[in-house]
């Protein structure tokens, strides 16, 4: 009678295996030895056996049927089938007659045996595998709930196998977090995005079956999948659940939540804009309130509406007039300095007095918080005792939790710095006291994007002449400054009404001529 020898070892869980594959074989050449059976092919797997569709085996046992063995020598029986399939098939070889013996290290089995014994070995071996599964994704389940990850490390993580948990990974995590604020310029691809890490050295892994697929960049989806992975800003998605984790956090809700609008916003396709030069998109046409292009004719680039709208009798206008023009312009909303020094003493004395409001807020915050808490308990109660349908439990969990994380942000934000809303004003003095640099300059970018943030889309061309009305603040500054003379500096800086500018100041037109600046006869005073 020949034999074949079947050795095998689950690869996915090689720690909790009895015998290695090479200690299964040097036992089972002895037993063969020893009971004087003829082996005539070793046959080594690597593979669980908990589902059907071992290759190895499969093989064995078309060659078993074809008449090449009449015999099987294995470990235990478990090493053949843990799954009813595999089983069955064994059992039903047996009896037939086409397997004739079958030998283990503690017993034999043979086509007369009762076939109870054997049923019942398979039956336990395949409740074991069963068992292990559900022990372990109930383990898994509950290493979510105390907000430890269990799976591998996302990009920027690495897993700790001395803690069992997800570590900050001190090379890569930066540059995750530069990928994250880079995205949310919305300036970048997803493309973009992989290069920039793949230039950093993070690329794709090799797998076991594709050993020289690695050092790759990662594809478009990968990048998506990155972008959108709560687990960046202290929450993870597993098995269907939110939970919040553990692990120290690479980013901010706040830019979380600023990726996803890009990513949300680039998931839509868009038609490509061209602006050949660089005032292209500032101005529109003041007769038809068609765009305003740009096309060079010998050696000069000139200005002109694009007359989409119909026939348009507007002329063109050189860059250069143009440019002397928006410089006029612009000179008029600088920030003279002793203004601006006064208006950052009095928002240094408004940073003071918020300090008190700024507590009452965090108190207000962490009620809500604590309410949300309660929420989500209850919620979780009425899915236990499935009052809810566990679609509808996981949807408003998500969304308590995702509320819950932005007000501890903000909470936390209004802590660290209270005086945050004062932080734009600031902003706005700097950038209206350097208009005076950039009127003189011959940046035309920069000049630009100062005119977009005082014009805004108002500005049109007219006659050839540039005009437009100042938005919110800019219209104050201009406004105070014609005032000035009258009513001093405290008083014209800082009207009873605020800063912002009354119904009375919203039709003001300005242009680079005085004599154009007009003030309609019919105003509202609040």
């Amino acid at each position: 009678m020949q034999y074949f020898l079947y050795a095998r070892k689950s690869t996915d869980v090689e720690d909790k295996q009895v015998l290695s594959i090479e200690a299964q074989l040097s036992e089972l050449r002895a037993l063969a030895k020893q009971e004087q059976l003829n082996v005539v092919e070793v046959f080594v797997e690597k593979k669980s056996a908990k589902m059907p569709g071992r290759p190895i085996f499969i093989e064995m046992m078309a060659r078993i049927q074809k008449g090449e063995a009449q015999g099987i020598i294995c470990w235990k029986i478990d090493r053949l089938a843990r799954n009813p399939v595999d089983g069955g098939q064994i059992q039903w070889l047996l009896q037939n007659g086409t397997i004739q013996h079958i030998q283990t290290h503690d017993r034999a089995y043979y086509p007369a045996d009762n076939v109870l014994m054997m049923s019942v070995e398979f039956g336990m071996a395949n409740q074991y595998i069963r068992d292990l599964s559900v022990n372990t994704k109930r383990g898994l389940r509950e290493k979510a709930r105390q907000g430890i990850y269990p799976s591998s490390a996302p990009l920027g993580y690495v897993n700790n196998p001395r803690t069992k948990t997800i570590a900050v990974d001190r090379r890569t995590a930066p540059v995750i977090r530069k990928a994250f604020e880079m995205y949310a310029e919305n300036k970048y691809r997803l493309e973009d995005i992989a290069n920039f890490l793949h230039q950093n050295k993070i690329s794709t892994r090799a797998t076991r079956r594709w050993s020289s697929d690695g050092g790759k960049p990662h594809s478009k989806d990968q990048m998506t999948w990155m972008l959108s992975n709560p687990f960046y800003y202290g929450h993870f998605k597993y098995s269907g659940e939110m939970y919040e984790g553990k692990h120290t956090p690479l980013i901010d809700k706040r830019l979380f939540d600023r990726v996803q609008e890009v990513l949300k916003l680039r998931g839509k396709k868009k038609a490509l804009k061209n602006s050949p030069q660089v005032f292209c998109g500032l101005l529109s046409c003041d007769s038809c309130d068609s765009s305003i292009t740009a096309e060079k004719q010998k050696g000069h680039v000139y200005y002109r509406c694009t007359r989409k709208k119909g026939i348009c009798t507007e002329p063109y206008v050189r860059e250069e007039m143009l440019d002397f023009q928006l410089s006029e312009i612009l000179a008029r909303f600088v920030l003279p300095p002793e203004w601006a020094a006064e208006l950052n003493r009095l928002a240094d004395k408004d940073e003071k007095e918020t300090s008190q409001i700024a507590a009452a807020s965090v108190q207000e915050m962490r009620s809500k918080i604590a309410s949300l808490d309660g929420k989500i308990a209850r919620i979780t109660d009425l899915f236990v005792d499935q009052d809810i349908e566990r679609d509808v439990y996981l949807e408003r969990r998500h969304a308590l939790m995702s509320e819950k994380r932005s007000l501890q942000e903000q909470s936390l934000l209004l802590e660290r710095d209270v005086a945050v809303w004062l932080e734009p004003m600031r902003e706005w003095i700097n950038e209206a006291q350097a208009l005076t640099g950039i009127a003189q300059s011959q940046d035309y970018p920069s000049k630009k994007s100062s005119l977009q943030k005082v014009f805004g889309s108002n500005l049109t061309l007219h006659a050839r002449e540039a005009r437009g009305a100042p938005q919110n603040q800019w219209l104050s500054l201009a406004q105070a400054k014609t005032d000035f003379p009258k009513m001093g500096l405290i008083s014209t800086v800082v009207r009873r009404v605020g800063f912002e500018p009354t119904n009375a100041y919203s039709g003001m037109v300005y242009s680079h001529h005085p004599l154009t600046t007009w003030i309609p006869t019919r105003t509202w005073l609040l």
